[in-house]
């Protein structure tokens, strides 16, 4: 059972918008710290954002001032704004607790960003 879907993704040209979002189907993820992570074909998945459950964010340097990690816990939803998008964005991104947990991993979501 699929306990995290990402959804959100898409095709954007350079400089476009996105956000991501990420529902949890059990309460637990509540109180966890998550994160957005990404992976392109032949690298390992790259912790890009993180937010612990008391709402401290955290950003990998390659997306500060472009990307805001966020989550709403009445929703039980983490989200991913991202703005001002690179190719070097080019991922597929998944959301996760931290540290990951295999148990976790969905589908993820695809952004591809191309003019």
């Amino acid at each position: 059972q699929v306990e995290l879907v990402e959804s959100g993704g898409g095709l954007v040209q350079p400089g476009g918008s996105l956000r991501l979002s990420c529902a949890a189907t059990r309460g637990i993820f509540r109180i966890r710290d998550m994160a957005w992570y990404r992976q392109t074909p032949g690298k390992p998945r790259e912790l890009v954002a993180g937010i612990t459950s008391g709402n401290i964010t955290n950003y990998d340097d390659s997306v500060k001032g472009r990307f805001t990690i966020s989550r709403d816990s009445a929703k039980n939803t983490v989200y991913l704004q991202m703005n001002n998008l690179k190719p070097e964005d080019t991922a597929v991104y998944f959301c996760n607790v931290v540290p990951w947990s295999a148990r976790y991993w969905g589908p993820g979501t695809q952004v591809t960003v191309s003019s």
